[in-house]
């Protein structure tokens, strides 16, 4: 008779645990839990767990989340923003965004009108194509990306070439988060210097 085991540690199950439990305690089934809830969220660790997050209106104006109060947050004080478990708590305004800084070597490169009719258009594919492996979100308009990497900037940039519309920030900005992976993008940040050096 093969031994049943613990889905979570892989421990052998109690003697007198019940035939349909899955797991050998209390600790283990909150444990598994838990490990289910960040694998269904796409964001990456490094962003998660920084104090850098807002929530913002429908017109994108940030919001800084304090208890049952909601007011305008600013993208340089650090005083206005809140853990990503508070911004996720949160039901006000719209959705979440992050706030970038120098400190933490976040930056995000914001393909707009990216998408249309739900297909990839050239110019932004042959960026997606150059990309290592890091998390990709679509906009909240659906038409855009959000590129989330490490790299520097120096100062945000706006860069037009024929149908191109990109943007790319490091600091002094808030970038909207949607979860919504792009074609499955992994939730790991990679460094994007030799993208955003092309770019540039």
């Amino acid at each position: 008779m093969t031994m049943k085991r613990c889905e979570h540690c892989r421990g052998a199950m109690p003697v007198l645990a019940r035939a349909h439990a899955h797991y050998c305690s209390g600790r283990c089934r909150t444990a598994a839990c838990r490990n289910r809830q960040k694998a269904s969220d796409p964001v990456p660790t490094a962003m998660a767990r920084r104090r850098q997050w807002v929530r913002h209106t429908d017109r994108k104006v940030p919001l800084s989340v304090n208890g049952r109060h909601t007011t305008p947050a600013s993208s340089t004080d650090p005083s206005s923003w809140c853990t990503y478990k508070a911004a996720c708590r949160s039901s006000a305004g719209a959705g979440l965004g992050f706030v970038l800084t120098s400190e933490d070597r976040v930056v995000c490169i914001d393909l707009d009108h990216a998408i249309v009719d739900g297909e990839l258009r050239p110019w932004a594919r042959a960026i997606v194509k150059k990309l290592p492996s890091t998390y990709v979100e679509v906009s909240p308009s659906g038409t855009g990306l959000h590129i989330w990497g490490y790299g520097s900037v120096g100062r945000g940039r706006k860069l037009r070439r024929g149908e191109a519309a990109i943007e790319v920030y490091d600091w002094g900005r808030y970038i909207t988060v949607t979860r919504r992976p792009f074609e499955g993008a992994p939730s790991e940040l990679a460094d994007l210097s030799r993208v955003i050096a092309d770019l540039l």
